[in-house]
């Protein structure tokens, strides 16, 4: 036989479209699986799950949970800087570390005059210090040189109003005129040299 033969003009023209059953099983196949999809996103979309409705139950409940915004959004942010940056030697409870660093609750360092404590971050502290009637005779490197003026002035503030401190805030602008002010030092402050700062 030909291949000529096979692919007869008159066969092609001859054929015709027509209904084509679909196996039943093929339909059953799809009910399942289609049925089975719903299920699966009924349990784990989040439709109404009470996991997702029911700690919602008054606008009472929704207010506390949104985000907090101008003073107390600021301080969140030092607590977050402070936690990452000052925690390791300062501990997460501002008391301070044996041999480490002194406390920040109770401190006059903390609770004088802003430009005072500002300066400590900024170029560091070397030499011996009285923090609440103990002395610490070591050096905290400029921790806060690398931290934007929004940064410091937040975890600053959040150190002057934790543990019990209760002292102003410090703003960014603070930060930057005394950034400004020392911008040709190079050297960590002393105790003494702090005191005379008011």
């Amino acid at each position: 036989m030909s291949m000529q033969s096979s692919l007869d003009p008159q066969s092609v023209t001859d054929a015709k479209a027509g209904q084509v059953t679909v196996p039943m099983w093929l339909v059953v196949l799809l009910a399942v699986l289609g049925y089975w999809g719903m299920v699966y996103f009924d349990h784990h979309g989040g439709w109404f799950d009470a996991r997702v409705y029911a700690p919602f139950a008054s606008v009472s409940v929704v207010n506390e949970l949104q985000p907090v915004s101008g003073a107390e959004a600021f301080v969140n942010r030092g607590r977050a800087v402070y936690e990452t940056t000052c925690a390791l030697c300062h501990g997460s409870d501002g008391q301070g570390k044996p041999g480490q660093a002194p406390p920040l609750a109770g401190s006059d360092f903390v609770l004088g005059p802003s430009g005072r404590l500002i300066r400590i971050p900024l170029h560091g502290l070397t030499g011996p210090i009285e923090v609440r009637g103990q002395v610490w005779n070591l050096a905290m490197p400029a921790m806060g040189a690398a931290l934007s003026p929004e940064d410091l002035a937040a975890a600053l503030t959040y150190i002057r109003q934790a543990w019990g401190n209760n002292a102003g805030p410090i703003s960014a602008a603070e930060v930057e005129a005394v950034k400004a002010a020392t911008a040709g030092r190079t050297l960590p402050w002393t105790a003494a040299e702090l005191k005379s700062i008011q």
